[in-house]
C-alpha cells in the first residue's frame, strides 16, 4: 500500500491558525452554569419573541346583571361628553400574588377582581381562542361604589389584598378567603388639610408590604407623607415619614431588605427613609406619632444633566415621577417613569442614573396638543433578565426596555455599541422592542413565573402578552 503514496514536501510557510467561534451551549454544559453575557444575549431573544396573543374585556356581571365597569366601557362615549376629557376610565392597577395563581385588578369606578391567571393563560393560548373570561373562574368579584387607584397583594399573607383612592383616605383590606362585599379591616390616615376652614383628608396614591411583618402596611399620599401603620397597634399609622414638600408622593418602594422605603414624588424627586430611625433619619415626637425625615433624596433632573450626550440632545426641565420599581434581578436598580414617557435606572448604590430610554414627545403625536395626564402609566420588571415593560404615552403598545446592568444594553448612558467579542452571541446586536396592542394601555404586571405580561387598558380590557404557542403536527415533527 505504501508504493502507492507520494509524500508530501514540507512547506516553508507557518499555516494559518483558524480561529473558531465558542459555542455557547457546549461551555454551558462544561462549566454548569449561564454566563452573564450569554443570559443578556437571550433577553434579547426573549423580548423579540413577545406578542399579544389573547384580550379579554371587562364584560363582567354581578347577580346576573352587567357590573357598572362593563357599562362603563360601552358608554364611555357619552360619559366623555358629559364629563369631558378629565374623566378617569379603565383598569387603573393590577399584581400577581407571589406564586403567580391569581391576579388582581381594580377598575377606576369601583370593581375589585380576582381572576385565575392558569383560565386566562389557557384560554389565550388554545387552539380556538375565546375573547370572554369565564365568570366561574373568578375568585372574587365585586362593585365597591367608589374610585379605586392602587390594590396590592399582602407578602406576607397571600389571602389579603388592599386598595385605596387617591380620593380617599381609607385603606381597604380583603380576604380572599371569605367571599364578603365587607373589608375585614380599613385603615385611615391620621392627619386632615384644612383647606378654607374645612376639613379636607389626604388621598391614598400608592401600598407596599413588607416580606417580614404581614401586619405592616406602608401608603403614600397626597400631602408628601408615607404612612406606616402596624396594623396590631390600631387602624391609624403609628409612624410617618415625611419630606421638606406638601407635594404627591406617587410611588412607593420597599428594598429587598424590607428596612428602607423609597418614594416618588410629583416634584421629581426620589426620597429614602431607614424605617429603623438613624442618625439621618432624624425622628421626632408630633401629635402623638413617630416622624422620619429622609434619609436622602435624589433629583432625577439633575441626576439625568450629568448625561453629557443626553444634556446636549435634549433640554431637560424637572417632571413628575410616574412609578418606582425594584429589579428583581438586581436590587440595587430603581427603575423610575416620568410623565413625559422617559424611563430610567437609578443605581442606589453609585447615586446615579445609569440607563434611559426617551421616546419622542406624545405631542409629536397629538395633533391637538391634548395629552391624557390624569392616568398614572405603571410599568413592570420581567421576572428576570432586567427587562422593563411599560405602557406608552402615545401610542397603543408597551415598550419592552433593555436594562441590563451592563455597558452592552442599549439604554445605558453608556453605550458601546457592537464591538468585536470572542463570542458570536455577543456580536449580535441588542434593541428593545415595541409590542403594539389593540387598545391603550394603563398598567403592566409581569408573571413572578414564566414572564408573560397582562396589560390593563383604559378600555377595561386585559391583554395577555407572551410567546405565541404553536402546535407542531406529527409530519413536522
Amino acid at each position: 500500500m505504501e508504493k502507492y503514496l507520494v509524500p508530501q514536501k514540507p512547506s516553508s510557510q507557518i499555516p494559518k491558525r483558524v480561529r473558531r467561534t465558542e459555542w455557547e451551549r457546549s461551555l454551558i454544559e462544561l462549566k454548569g452554569k449561564f454566563e452573564p453575557n450569554y443570559r443578556h444575549y437571550l433577553s434579547s431573544l426573549l423580548i423579540h419573541s413577545y406578542s399579544q396573543i389573547g384580550a379579554f374585556p371587562h364584560l363582567y356581571h354581578i347577580a346576573g346583571v352587567p357590573c357598572l365597569t362593563h357599562l362603563e366601557r360601552i358608554n364611555f362615549p357619552v360619559l366623555e361628553a358629559l364629563v369631558g376629557s378629565t374623566f378617569r376610565r379603565g383598569i387603573s392597577s393590577l399584581q400577581f400574588d407571589t406564586k403567580g395563581v391569581y391576579l388582581v385588578s381594580v377598575s377606576n369606578i369601583g370593581c375589585l377582581t380576582v381572576h385565575d391567571f392558569e383560565s386566562l393563560y389557557c384560554q389565550a393560548n388554545s387552539l380556538l381562542p375565546s375573547s370572554v373570561e369565564d365568570e366561574n373562574k373568578h375568585v372574587l368579584h365585586l362593585f365597591l361604589d367608589r374610585q379605586l387607584d392602587v390594590v396590592r397583594w399582602n407578602i406576607a399573607n397571600q389571602d389579603e389584598v388592599a386598595c385605596t383612592s387617591i380620593k380617599s383616605n381609607a385603606i381597604l383590606i380583603f380576604d380572599i378567603a371569605y367571599i364578603s362585599s365587607d373589608p375585614v379591616e380599613v385603615l385611615r390616615t391620621r392627619r386632615i388639610a384644612t383647606v378654607h376652614g374645612s376639613e379636607v383628608r389626604n388621598g391614598l396614591t400608592d401600598i407596599a408590604f413588607t416580606a417580614l411583618d404581614k401586619s405592616r402596611l406602608i401608603a403614600s399620599d397626597s400631602n408628601g407623607k408615607v404612612n406606616v401603620w402596624d396594623r396590631k397597634m390600631g387602624v391609624l399609622p403609628c409612624l410617618e415619614l415625611i419630606t421638606n414638600c406638601s407635594g404627591t408622593i406617587n410611588s412607593i418602594q420597599v428594598n429587598v431588605d424590607n428596612q428602607m422605603v423609597f418614594g416618588a414624588g410629583r416634584d421629581g424627586t426620589i426620597y429614602m427613609w431607614d424605617l429603623r430611625g438613624g442618625r439621618g433619619s432624624a425622628p421626632f415626637q408630633t401629635h402623638k406619632e413617630v416622624c422620619h425625615l429622609p434619609l436622602t433624596s435624589w433629583k432625577i433632573a439633575s441626576a439625568l444633566e450629568k448625561i453629557g450626550d443626553l444634556k446636549a440632545q435634549s433640554a431637560i426641565v424637572p417632571k413628575e415621577v410616574h412609578s418606582i420599581d425594584f429589579d428583581p434581578s438586581f436590587p440595587n436598580q430603581l427603575a423610575f417613569h416620568l410623565d413625559d414617557g422617559w424611563s430610567g435606572v437609578l443605581d442606589i448604590y453609585k447615586g446615579q442614573v445609569t440607563h434611559v430610554h426617551c421616546p419622542p414627545p406624545a405631542w409629536l403625536h397629538d395633533l391637538n396638543g391634548h395629552t391624557n395626564t390624569l392616568s398614572l402609566r405603571k410599568p413592570s420588571w420581567l421576572p428576570t433578565y432586567s427587562i422593563y415593560a411599560i405602557g406608552a404615552s402615545t401610542d397603543n403598545g408597551i415598550h419592552l426596555l433593555d436594562f441590563y446592568p451592563d455597558s452592552n444594553s442599549p439604554c445605558h448612558v453608556e453605550y458601546i455599541g457592537d464591538v468585536e467579542r470572542h463570542s458570536s452571541a455577543n456580536k449580535r446586536s441588542k434593541q428593545n422592542k415595541f409590542v403594539p396592542l389593540t387598545e391603550s394601555p394603563n398598567a403592566c404586571a409581569a408573571h413572578p413565573i414564566n414572564g408573560t405580561i397582562v396589560v390593563a387598558t383604559k378600555n377595561s380590557s386585559l391583554l395577555v402578552v407572551s410567546q405565541q404557542k404553536q402546535c407542531v403536527s406529527p409530519d413536522n415533527s
